[in-house]
């Protein structure tokens, strides 16, 4: 066996672990977190705090940069599930008798989306935001939660979720400082937004 064939394997196992230990009582809370949508009012807060921050002038420029960060993002992440074609555990017959489906994509598996887009969102907010708030690492919380749920639900593997912690975290870093660029282009306007 070649070393990426036991890193598949080692992967599959882990991931039959952890999805095995979903009891039926959390099932409904995986669900809602792993539904974007149900993060709106986080998405609220931190535009929020970046326009109290920054001014309307920064503040759009930022939010501005996080529309091209998630949706380069997320083509890149297609772009990656199409060149691997990895099938996700809910569609691989060798595991999905024996876990537990809450979800049922059909996509591919390798990276996941999930992972990568809300790492790099929010390693971007934290570059962005931690001069002018003390605890934005608690913004940490939500990427997580929002990318084991990925497992629990019973659609991607762990690899495809370190994967795109990692990948995430990249992108995130790179638009951070695109952002700076062109931030120093826009003069201060803080103090006029409040």
């Amino acid at each position: 066996m070649s070393f990426l064939e036991t890193i598949v394997a080692k992967d599959k196992e882990l991931f039959v672990y952890l999805n095995g230990l979903g009891v039926e009582q959390w099932d409904q809370f995986w669900v809602f977190v792993t539904n974007q949508f149900n993060w709106i009012p986080l998405f609220a807060l931190l535009l929020l705090l970046i326009f109290r921050a920054y001014g309307w002038k920064k503040a759009l420029l930022l939010l501005f940069i996080t529309a091209l960060l998630v949706t380069f993002s997320d083509q890149f992440v297609n772009f990656i599930k199409d060149y691997f074609g990895r099938l996700r555990p809910n569609n691989d017959p060798a595991i999905n008798g024996v876990i537990r489906i809450l979800k049922r994509p059909s996509s591919f598996s390798f990276v996941s989306g999930h992972a990568t887009t809300s790492f790099a969102v929010t390693t971007f907010m934290i570059l962005t935001l931690r001069k002018f708030y003390k605890f934005p690492h608690f913004l940490l919380i939500w990427p997580l939660l929002f990318a084991y749920s990925r497992i629990y639900v019973g659609v991607h593997f762990p690899v495809d979720i370190f994967a795109g912690m990692l990948l995430g975290i990249v992108e995130g870093l790179i638009f951070y400082r695109i952002s700076i660029a062109f931030l120093k282009k826009i003069p201060e306007n803080r103090r006029s937004f409040g």
